[in-house]
């Protein structure tokens, strides 16, 4: 059946998918406050609403620590969207290219009522049974999509079209602003571009577990500089996502430029830092090394190479060990990986073939 034919399925076939994204939304919604933390590095404790703190020892103390970190990353972000965005995806196909190994077609999708998001989509061919899938995000590049697409760029951020060599359905959206997809987010009521391209991407998630040729257990997420700390961001909030591979993604706030976090708060990213917290990291209320640790138990990678102009390794290392005792609490420390290579802000080949082979170990990819 081609996928012009799935576009046309009944109208609950297609709500299916966004159902699931508002119960994972639902899943992860934190508490409507939550208290502050000032130290964000210090992962294995928890305060209750009076800012008394005790040890975490369980992992019911930590999921408590985890909705914490949510919410105050939604106070700087804005709110994830509810009700008020639903949408049918309403899968559309512009144009469809065989290569050898997959069939790549330029698809868009609904986000939400109004707003149609460009991606593409690329589908392994001569494969028996249901295949992992990745979502897989572009670094800031104008071509967007097209990078790891393979249709331009740098080749070795073509992991789109590399993972579907290797057997995965992969979709490349564009991010707000880039490639084919013009768009004014804040007009459309967010507070941050972060959070438009993470409910797009769950909408992209939604997409894939649509597909009769994706096992809707085996997702994983990946992306480089941009790309690399919105797979954090969009695995944050929707835990369908089991891997996430972040490349020259982040590091700790205070590692960002020696604590210059102002290329953070303009309006491709969380304004609000700026507006709101004056961009003094003694206000902002969270880090990334809370993120890490609320990735876990799922699958993280990082590639940090030691000469990135824009993440100093060590803010890497920092969120790594911030974040290891939490993986160790779920008694799943190999699922957190991070690579060193001697390189500048880059994904080489090496790396990239180890994080295919963390995703292919993490997912299962041979079921």
């Amino acid at each position: 059946m081609s996928h012009q034919g799935r576009a046309k399925r009944p109208r609950l076939a297609r709500l299916l998918g966004l159902s699931a994204a508002l119960a994972a939304l639902s899943a992860a919604s934190p508490p409507v406050e939550a208290p502050a933390y000032g130290d964000h590095t210090t992962l294995m404790v928890v305060r209750n609403a009076e800012g008394r703190e005790r040890p975490v020892k369980t992992r019911a103390d930590w999921e408590i620590r985890r909705s914490h970190v949510l919410n105050h990353v939604q106070e700087v972000m804005g709110r994830l969207p509810g009700a008020e965005r639903q949408a049918p995806l309403d899968l559309r196909v512009i144009e469809t290219t065989e290569e050898p190994a997959f069939t790549k077609q330029k698809i868009t999708f609904n986000s939400e009522p109004g707003d149609r998001v460009p991606a593409w989509l690329l589908l392994p061919k001569g494969k028996i049974g249901k295949s992992p899938a990745a979502l897989c995000l572009h670094q800031t590049t104008a071509i967007g999509k097209d990078e790891p697409a393979g249709l331009g760029g740098k080749p070795n951020l073509h992991y789109a079209r590399e993972l579907a060599q290797r057997g995965y359905v992969t979709i490349a959206p564009d991010y707000p602003n880039f490639g084919e997809y013009p768009i004014d987010v804040y007009a459309k009521g967010y507070a941050s571009a972060s959070l438009k391209a993470i409910w797009n991407n769950m909408r992209a998630i939604d997409l894939l577990t649509s597909l009769p040729e994706v096992d809707a257990a085996r997702i994983g997420v990946i992306g480089h500089s941009l790309g690399g700390h919105n797979s954090i961001f969009t695995a944050l909030f929707d835990t369908r996502i089991k891997a996430v591979v972040s490349s020259c993604g982040f590091n700790s706030f205070r590692h960002y430029y020696k604590g210059n976090i102002t290329g953070w708060s303009h309006k491709g990213y969380m304004p609000r830092l700026k507006d709101v917290y004056g961009l003094d990291l003694d206000k902002v209320p969270f880090d990334f090394p809370e993120l890490i640790g609320a990735l876990a138990p799922r699958g993280f990678f990082t590639n940090s190479p030691l000469r990135d102009a824009n993440f100093d390794p060590q803010g890497v290392r920092i969120c790594i060990a911030a974040a290891e005792p939490v993986y160790q609490l779920y008694g799943v420390r190999d699922h957190l990986v991070a690579v060193y290579p001697d390189a500048e802000h880059d994904f080489p080949a090496a790396q990239r073939e180890e994080a295919y082979r963390f995703l292919d170990r993490v997912l299962g990819k041979q079921r």
